[in-house]
């Protein structure tokens, strides 16, 4: 049977404009960094997939070495797109990215001029796309002159490319030497992605501050700290979960410190009529610089709980003291150095 999307998804959640930028995006956005590769089941991403339009839920955030294998989850949303939503696909903001390792040699990681407009031809290619509504560039590049890895955005978005250019884990410095560059050139940056979440609040040292002077929109990725803001971790590590895995989830995350934060947050959360995870987005969605709070999901279970948080988004003054008794640098910042980079010139 073809998908046909639910007439009444656009009643129930959110959509917030990206900082100062014509566009909106939902208060949620679904990234496919884990779960959607060559090694997951097809299935499963797309009932996943399905289930958040059928909610509203608008963006799909991609990178080009998502799997794994490298290319894969790109591959599969390129099937996706043909099976259930190539007639929706004006309703929808399709994300990707560049500069992490993508394939051997010099040319491609980091950003240069030549990876970054070679990945965006390749990713367009993987997912049978005209055109991506954002491009990022991933990670900034103490190599590479500021200026190319800039140039090269410009270049996308003039050749059609894309329509709106982010960056991801640049520093508040940074940030505004980008922007200063950008804005010369005419170009439209409109958003950061960094990571943020309840035991990881460096974006709260200036980067937010920075973002809504200069009316740029946050979407913040890993706000569940890649599962660890859920009881899932309280009586051990699940065979199925993130951690067992051991590929982005380090060991020491379950330190004995962060299960006593873990333990705490949830009793407060279940206090609000909440789940751990639930409340740890409506907590990311609490600044105003924050436009969408980026989730995965492994199932459509875990997604429906996700969404979910927007059931309850405020917060008394007495929850977020208490929230901030707890919420502590976890020392999960997998992306700390990236954020630490400072300019090639």
């Amino acid at each position: 049977m073809p998908y046909l999307a639910e007439a009444n998804r656009y009643d129930a959640i959110p959509y917030r404009r990206v900082g100062r930028s014509g566009l909106k995006l939902p208060a949620i956005s679904l990234g496919l960094w884990q779960n959607f590769g060559g090694t997951d089941v097809f299935e499963t991403g797309r009932a996943i997939l399905r289930r958040a339009f059928d909610r509203g839920v608008t963006h799909f955030d991609l990178a080009n070495n998502y799997g794994p294998p490298y290319g894969s989850a790109e591959e599969n949303f390129g099937r996706w797109m043909e099976m259930d939503f190539r007639p929706y696909r004006d309703e929808l903001i399709i994300s990707s990215k560049a500069g992490y390792d993508m394939w051997p040699g010099p040319y491609g990681n980091f950003g240069t001029r030549k990876y970054l407009i070679a990945s965006c031809d390749q990713s367009l290619k993987r997912m049978g796309l005209d055109y991506l509504d954002i491009f990022y560039h991933h990670r900034p590049d103490p190599e590479t002159p500021l200026e190319e890895t800039m140039g090269a955005l410009d270049h996308i978005v003039r050749s059609g490319r894309a329509l709106y250019v982010g960056i991801s884990s640049y520093s508040p410095e940074l940030t505004r030497q980008a922007y200063a560059i950008l804005k010369e050139q005419g170009t439209p940056f409109i958003i950061h992605q960094p990571s943020y979440s309840m035991l990881n609040r460096w974006v709260e040292d200036g980067l937010l501050t920075t973002l809504g002077e200069l009316g740029i929109g946050c979407i913040a990725f890993s706000p569940l700290a890649q599962g660890l803001l859920t009881r899932k971790y309280l009586e051990g590590v699940p065979s199925d979960s993130r951690a067992a895995r051991e590929r982005s989830f380090k060991p020491e995350m379950l330190s004995a410190a962060n299960i006593e934060r873990i333990r705490a947050l949830t009793a407060i959360a279940e206090a609000r009529g909440q789940s751990l995870a639930q409340m740890a987005i409506a907590w990311v969605l609490r600044r105003p610089e924050v436009t969408s709070a980026l989730v995965g999901a492994r199932t459509v279970a875990q997604l429906d709980d996700s969404l979910d948080a927007l059931n309850r988004l405020d917060f008394s003054e007495t929850e977020l003291a208490e929230i901030d008794r707890h919420a502590g640098e976890g020392d999960i910042d997998l992306w700390r150095a990236q954020s630490r980079v400072e300019s090639a010139g």
